[in-house]
């Protein structure tokens, strides 16, 4: 896990290209403390800041290869899980390694096999590879989007990096907004339109696309894609290759040379991995470490809810008895995450999930002092159909993303001379729209089924990436590696084909999945409702955020007040209507938040708007 970004620029002075590839890479050091490198030329200049997880001693970057009369040199940010099996047989092509890392095997694979090696990567990367004499850049994403790669072209090149703020800092790409970063932040937020990068110039390498860099022009074109096929297997053949599918997946992901641990919530889907990784470990002769996270007089304050029935404290201390492995608490209070909502900016380059973002920024920074690398259960509600919007007919029905139905809410916020430029319903119903239809359905379909593929397509062009930028971000902020093991695209593949029937076996939430691992973990917790992540039920917090909005109502030269109306944000502070702002994760306290957020976010990012 590592930190990469990089110059192409045909006419750069080499000093000065050296100076700014210098300055990009600092901006990444979070993400890789351990090592950094560069590599310099006239034409292309990369740079790499690495959190070393696999052989520490010999997988330096950027890394060099030659093969068939070609210089390949690449940068890479991610973990390779089926390394052993490539690395097999590329030498069985005499291709000769010199390290033990992915790194390398990547490399080679890209030298010996060309742009169609990314077809056979099962893991999460984000890679740069120059071709020295064709003098050309590749560039590429994993399937499912773990790991981030942005870009932004600027006169007579292209720039590149692990995260917004390393483009940024390049004097050709500017700090600002236009109509579409607009509808971007008020619209879509805290989520993003795939490829999008809110900053004017800024745009993003979607998950399960690569392509090249030359003569000044980018060609990105998607390597993979889910595709409908019919299900011939029964539900206890389908529950087998599920069970078989997960373990597989969790003995790779448990792969390191150093210190690994699980996030576990007393949720199902983090209790299965931490089962599942124990006894692993075991078998290894190595102890587990789980780690959960709670928030002081949360016990006091806590209101059961139609998402939230149960919390989470007892269900987490039955899974430590059952494990019995070595667990910590990390308990958070309301002035450290409400502190931490700018950090979490920082970490994220833009406003985000605001006290869900700084919280989990808090606890991954507790996490780091006692291991590198921590499996948790991203994504597994998305793909096994556990949210509301998969299993309540009312919600499935409705027309729109299903988390975020505040559009016209939302278009209140903003100053009339920006609202009249945008069609809100229209920008939002079009992404909608452009999304479904790239849903690839069987003619035999049944109307819930071809629904459900519209709603696992939703989920992982769009729900996914938003919770998948915030764990890379969060994480890799305090050089925390976070695998997510339910973002197998083997996963994703088979259960896209999956009936509904099966998910939702005996019209229990998540079913299928429940049942295929009924072996691995206690009754109470294999059967719990779901719960989403956990948030402050603190009043403290409402308020702590109520004070910090009102200092920016205070503040004439606030920035986001060029951008939103301040009666809006004055009736958000003294009205006590609720509406989601994305889904039950943000309501009023989180979006007040939001718009603290985004005033810091323009102040600091110093942006400016762009008409």
């Amino acid at each position: 896990m590592c930190g990469i970004t990089g110059i192409v620029h045909m006419e750069q002075d080499l000093r000065q290209q050296e100076r700014l590839l210098r300055q990009m890479q600092q901006t990444l050091i979070r993400r890789g403390p351990d090592q950094e490198g560069v590599f310099l030329t006239q034409q292309c200049a990369m740079a790499h800041t690495r959190l070393a997880v696999m052989d520490p001693l010999h997988g330096r970057q950027p890394m060099e290869t030659t093969a068939g009369g070609e210089t390949y040199t690449i940068v890479y940010n991610g973990e390779l899980y089926n390394t052993a099996e490539l690395r097999r047989q590329l030498e069985q092509e005499n291709v000769t390694f010199q390290t033990t890392c992915d790194t390398e095997v990547i490399l080679q694979a890209y030298a010996n096999w060309g742009p169609g090696c990314v077809e056979q990567f099962n893991g999460i990367f984000a890679f740069a590879v120059w071709e020295h004499s064709a003098k050309r850049l590749f560039l590429a994403r994993d399937r499912i989007g773990v790991k981030p790669l942005f870009y932004a072209k600027i006169p007579g090149g292209l720039v590149f990096g692990s995260e917004i703020k390393a483009l940024l800092t390049h004097p050709e790409v500017p700090h600002e907004i236009d109509q579409t970063g607009i509808a971007e932040l008020l619209l879509m937020g805290p989520g993003r339109t795939p490829g999008y990068g809110v900053f004017r110039t800024v745009a993003e390498v979607k998950p399960a696309h690569c392509g090249y860099w030359m003569q000044g022009q980018l060609h990105l074109h998607p390597y993979w894609e889910l595709h409908a096929a019919a299900h011939t297997e029964s539900f206890s053949q389908t529950a087998e290759h599920v069970r078989e599918l997960v373990q597989d997946t969790v003995r790779r992901q448990l792969v390191s040379d150093v210190p690994i641990g699980t996030f576990l919530s007393g949720g199902l889907d983090s209790s299965l991995l931490s089962s599942l990784a124990n006894q692993e470990m075991q078998r290894q002769g190595k102890e587990l470490h789980t780690f959960s996270v709670d928030y002081r007089d949360n016990d006091q304050y806590f209101q059961k809810s139609h998402f939230q029935p149960t919390s989470d404290p007892a269900y987490i201390r039955c899974m430590e008895r059952y494990l019995g492995c070595r667990h910590h608490w990390t308990v958070l209070d309301t002035p450290a995450l409400a502190r931490a909502l700018f950090d979490a900016v920082d970490a994220r380059d833009l406003p985000g999930m605001v006290d869900v973002d700084s919280s989990l920024l808090l606890f991954c920074r507790e996490i780091r002092k006692e291991v590198t690398v921590a499996l948790s259960g991203e994504c597994a509600d998305e793909l096994f159909g556990g949210y509301p919007w998969y299993r309540d007919p009312d919600v499935r029905r409705v027309n729109g993303f299903p988390w975020a139905q505040s559009t016209a809410y939302r278009m209140q916020f903003l100053r009339p001379e920006y609202a009249q430029l945008l069609d809100g319903q229209a920008y939002v119903q079009d992404a909608y729209e452009k999304t479904i239809r790239a849903a690839e359905k069987l003619p035999d379909d049944s109307p819930l089924e071809a629904r459900m593929r519209e709603m696992m397509k939703l989920n992982l062009d769009w729900f996914m990436q938003t919770l998948l930028d915030r764990k890379d971000r969060m994480s890799m902020y305090s050089a925390l590696e976070v695998r997510v093991p339910f973002c197998d695209y083997r996963i994703a593949e088979y259960l896209y084909n999956v009936p509904w029937e099966y998910k939702d076996w005996e019209g229990r939430e998540k079913g299928l999945l429940r049942t295929a691992m009924q072996d691995f973990l206690p009754a109470e917790v294999l059967w719990r409702k779901k719960s989403p992540y956990p948030k402050t039920h603190n009043p403290t917090y409402l308020r702590a955020v109520s004070e910090l909005l009102s200092d920016v109502l205070r503040d004439t030269e606030s920035p986001v007040l060029q951008l939103v109306r301040r009666d809006m944000l004055e009736r958000l502070l003294q009205s006590e209507e609720s509406v989601q702002w994305y889904g039950q994760l943000m309501t009023r306290p989180q979006i007040m938040a939001y718009f603290v957020q985004m005033n810091y976010w323009m102040e600091h990012y110093q942006v400016k708007i762009h008409i």
